[in-house]
């Protein structure tokens, strides 16, 4: 089963206006197929494979990523541990065609504001078993800052080192959330956002429609991760994704009660709390 996890560079603004730039394919480089690999990164025990899918652009744009890479993993390490995939694929697609292609297809519109993915080819949650798993970042992704550059490999990283304990049908506003709790720096909450972030969590339907919507439900899903982590802790965050993500899939309730020992009017009230103190 192909599989797609996303970052979103709606919430995580590429530094250029008007969005991911739109480059051709080097010549004699068939779309989807790797012009160019890199030798293997060690960092610690893992292997990074860094594979640039044509053009300047990309081979600079895995330059950057691999000088950012040590980073995301010792903040995944930090928050998931240390028991995940060794092997890490990065890829860095030569044209819009290209990422879109390895995304799974769509037109144009659906990934305009979509800085990366992470894709596998096959998932088998209950033996933890994942197959041809990659990151793949957009050709736009190389004209984003720095520090928004390493949020984007973070979060994506996250995906890839949770893929194997996450179930296919897991809810995504947690997923996301949590990958973005990982990657991005504390931020006080917009009073006026937060004022319509208070009811149930986003819907995949808003995850997945481009435009501030999305980027709003991004910022509710990690939100919601924060408040977690900030009233119960990291580790209870880390427990409570497992225990609605995993593969016995509680439901958020059941879970609120076994893992964070509150009830769901207690979750509401702190949840509201939180949002109208601003974070």
């Amino acid at each position: 089963m192909f599989v797609v996890e996303f970052a979103v560079a709606a919430a995580l603004p590429f530094d250029s206006p008007g969005g991911p730039a739109t480059s051709a394919p080097p010549a004699g480089s068939a779309p989807g197929q790797p012009s160019v690999a890199t030798a293997p990164l060690l960092i610690g025990d893992r292997e990074i494979r860094l594979v640039s899918l044509g053009g300047p652009a990309a081979d600079r744009l895995l330059a950057r990523i691999a000088a950012n890479i040590g980073a995301a993993i010792d903040r995944v390490e930090a928050f998931w541990g240390i028991d995940w995939s060794r092997d890490i694929s990065v890829l860095a697609a030569g044209s819009d065609e290209q990422f879109r292609a390895a995304a799974g297809g769509g037109g144009p519109t659906q990934w305009a504001d979509i800085a990366a993915v992470t894709v596998a080819d096959r998932i088998d949650p209950a033996h933890r078993l994942v197959l041809g798993q990659r990151i793949v970042f957009a050709p736009g992704a190389a004209t984003m800052s720095d520090s928004a550059l390493r949020i984007v490999l973070t979060h994506e990283l996250f995906h890839y080192a949770s893929r194997a304990d996450t179930a296919l049908d897991a809810p995504r506003w947690l997923t996301e959330g949590v990958a973005d709790f990982v990657a991005r720096p504390p931020a006080p909450v917009d009073p006026r956002a937060a004022a319509a972030s208070s009811g149930p969590q986003p819907s995949d339907s808003e995850l997945d429609t481009p435009g501030p919507q999305r980027s709003l439900a991004y910022d509710r899903a990690w939100w919601f991760a924060r408040f977690v982590a900030d009233s119960f802790g990291a580790p209870r965050l880390r427990a409570y994704y497992l225990a609605v993500c995993g593969v016995a899939r509680l439901d958020p309730v059941s879970a609120g009660r076994d893992v964070l020992g509150i009830d769901p009017a207690g979750l509401r009230a702190r949840w509201q709390h939180w949002l109208a103190a601003g974070a």
